[in-house]
């Protein structure tokens, strides 16, 4: 490492597992599971203009100064280090990714770079109406839309914001782009159990794959209790009751929905987290805004990169950092939180408060 700042020589051989035996250029090793690293979830922002009741439930919180977050140059450059590991798959997130002044800018970069075999963002829809048409020219691949209801009322109630219209209009304005779309429905009980049935008809109607979404114990679901959740066993039950026999899709991937099949052809997923953990086959690691990296969903510690980035630390050194930590890497949180006896949420505010990058909107979903 000659030639660097001495603070970041340190912060490299502290960063850097020793077992591992460090980075020596190429792909990066498999973790001690046996996982590859492929997919990369970029959070741009930690704000949102929406307040979901399982995400964001409390009434205040704090945002990441700006001077925080890392530049487009600098997220494009991560991301160059992560695709020379071996990721083919990068999602932005957030927070609400469309709330980023420009982000069709960092989309364009992103998009040109080679070995990306996918780039897709997951949005709230609230902004999508007047951004889908610079999203798709930038080079973006896919998008996922949120929605969780379909009545107004319940929306209001849900999101403590009156704007369903402009959620459906910014899914209408998706499909009329052409971008590839994807609907992500959280099951909760006693809030959009009864809606199950009219989501997937209405992503059925416009060509969209909905994904249920197991309730997780996880960020700042400090309102979570396992009577809440709505396991994909259920789901599916109540969704043969419906629609008739339903098979699964035989096909091999790492992404974390089971997808299944109507009779009509139409095709839905699920999200079990919670119940049924997909951790033996998770290849994806989460950078937040500022920079951290976190290897699991469940981790309650992350590596600071931002700090390499800021400080003169080379490709090479970052990527020695990352290769390092995913070849130590043996999170299974959600198998984890399965085993729990007597589950409770992952973190109660007083942490959250102390620890903010535990949140799921800063961390990314």
């Amino acid at each position: 490492m000659e030639g660097v700042l001495p603070s970041v020589q340190e912060k490299v051989r502290c960063l850097v597992p020793a077992r591992t035996g460090g980075y020596a250029g190429g792909m990066a090793p498999l973790d001690l599971r046996r996982r590859p690293l492929k997919n990369l979830r970029l959070s741009v922002t930690d704000r949102c203009n929406l307040r979901c009741n399982y995400c964001m439930p409390e009434e205040s919180y704090q945002w990441m100064p700006r001077p925080e977050l890392l530049s487009f140059e600098e997220l494009a450059r991560v991301t160059d280090v992560f695709l020379g590991l071996g990721v083919e798959k990068v999602r932005l997130t957030g927070g609400e990714p469309l709330l980023r002044r420009n982000l069709p800018r960092l989309i364009r970069s992103l998009a040109a770079k080679g070995g990306l075999r996918d780039l897709a963002l997951t949005t709230n829809g609230l902004l999508l109406g007047d951004m889908a048409g610079p999203l798709k020219a930038a080079g973006l691949h896919r998008i996922t839309v949120s929605l969780d209801t379909l009545r107004p009322d319940r929306f209001r109630e849900h999101t403590r914001r009156d704007d369903l219209a402009r959620v459906l209009g910014g899914i209408q304005a998706a499909l009329d782009e052409g971008l590839p779309l994807k609907l992500d429905t959280v099951a909760l009980r006693g809030t959009n159990d009864d809606e199950l049935e009219a989501l997937l008809e209405f992503a059925k109607e416009r060509g969209a794959e909905l994904r249920y979404i197991e309730y997780m114990d996880v960020g700042g679901a400090t309102n979570w209790s396992m009577d809440k959740v709505i396991s994909r066993d259920e789901i599916l039950r109540r969704l043969t009751r419906r629609f008739g026999p339903i098979e699964p899709v035989r096909e091999t991937s790492s992404a974390p929905a089971t997808r299944y099949r109507l009779r009509d052809g139409t095709v839905f997923g699920i999200i079990a987290s919670t119940t049924a953990p997909f951790c033996a086959t998770c290849d994806r690691c989460r950078v937040t805004a500022d920079g951290h990296l976190f290897l699991c969903l469940y981790a309650k510690e992350g590596l600071d990169l931002r700090a390499l980035v800021r400080g003169g630390a080379t490709d090479d050194e970052i990527a020695q950092v990352i290769s390092g930590a995913w070849a130590a890497r043996d999170n299974a949180g959600a198998e984890e939180r399965l085993a729990l006896r007597e589950r409770a949420p992952l973190a109660a505010r007083r942490e959250l408060e102390a620890n903010p990058r535990l949140e799921m909107h800063k961390r990314g979903g």
